[in-house]
């Protein structure tokens, strides 16, 4: 009748991305156990690989387990199937490969091998499946007219759970803007976003309505003309959660929204300082899709420019009450 209004849910073809995409989820933490029950399995063996690899399922990891199994023993020649980049010596692995082999142990190790690379052959599937349901949405921008730049969270080395294919180029040619310029973000909290809520965000009138609805903002709740509450509301959501760990990775961030979250920690404290900034996020998250516009930081600069000279000034008129001069540190400039 008109009289309730209608939930946020995405097109079917974004579904059946949200679908797939939560599967892959699922997926990955059934991988993780396989991944357990191997060093569990080397454990009796005296094996001490685990310990010496941070990533056992990795290039030299699955290496020498496959040689382990094929019926090698000595130590040096596994040894000798160490990855160049590795941090580990030669003989430090070899040391980790002296172990009691008995047939019960080996058992056990093959089909926790054999369990792991299932899983790690469902998620490829799952990945290609994504890559061709991505493919059929329509480009609202040419990644080959405009090449992307270098996202701005990088890993020292590929992550275990990274998609197989380039899921960044395909998201930022559905969405029309890169979102792995703004710090902090990655492709993942891009894909959660994409799969959760669409390419469109328009079903929210403004980007409060959008941070209201994932629960990012305060929740003030009032009762006689008094302030009972000003806390969130317990919304539980994939892109606030998504957006809460990209808001916790800005601790140490040299960007204008790593300054306004260690700014947010001091006075708030480090729950609360999360939330602030994922809601910070979440409102440039909806003013880049609703816009098409490249990500700038510029603007978020000029303000916490803006905020330090506020903070000098309150410094200096601080000292002066005191009757104490404020000099600036050797190599330091005053703005």
């Amino acid at each position: 009748m008109g009289l309730l209004r209608g939930s946020c849910r995405p097109p079917e073809t974004v579904c059946a991305v949200r679908s797939l995409l939560r599967h892959r989820e699922t997926l990955g933490r059934l991988a993780a156990v396989p991944t357990q029950h191997l060093q569990k399995a080397l454990t009796p063996m005296t094996l001490q690989l685990h310990h010496v690899l941070s990533d056992l399922p990795g290039v030299t990891g699955l290496a020498s387990l496959d040689a382990i199994l094929a019926g090698e023993r000595d130590p040096e020649v596994l040894a000798g199937h160490r990855a160049h980049r590795l941090q580990a010596t030669q003989e430090t692995i070899a040391k980790a490969l002296v172990g009691d082999y008995r047939r019960e142990h080996l058992f056990t190790l093959r089909q926790s091998l054999g369990a792991y690379r299932h899983y790690q052959q469902l998620i490829s599937e799952c990945d290609r499946e994504v890559q061709g349901l991505l493919a059929t949405f329509e480009s609202v921008s040419d990644p080959a007219v405009s090449p992307l730049s270098p996202a701005t969270t990088t890993h020292r080395k590929p992550q275990g759970n990274a998609p197989r294919f380039d899921l960044r180029t395909e998201l930022t040619r559905i969405l029309g803007s890169d979102l792995t310029q703004v710090a902090g973000l990655n492709v993942s909290p891009g894909s959660t976003l994409f799969a959760e809520l669409g390419a469109d965000l328009a079903t929210f009138p403004s980007s409060k309505h959008c941070a209201s609805w994932l629960g990012l903002c305060p929740d003030t709740r009032i009762s006689g003309g008094k302030v009972l509450s000003v806390q969130t509301r317990h919304v539980k959501h994939r892109v606030a959660q998504a957006l809460r760990l990209a808001a916790q990775s800005l601790s140490r961030s040299h960007s204008a929204l790593g300054a306004f979250f260690r700014r947010m920690r001091a006075t708030l404290g480090a729950p609360k300082a999360i939330t602030a900034t994922a809601h910070k996020l979440a409102r440039i998250l909806y003013h880049l899709l609703t816009t098409r516009e490249p990500y700038a930081e510029s603007q978020l600069a000029k303000h916490e420019g803006m905020y330090r000279k506020r903070l000098e000034s309150r410094l200096y008129a601080q000292a002066r009450a005191l009757g104490f001069p404020l000099v600036p540190a050797a190599g330091q400039s005053v703005s």
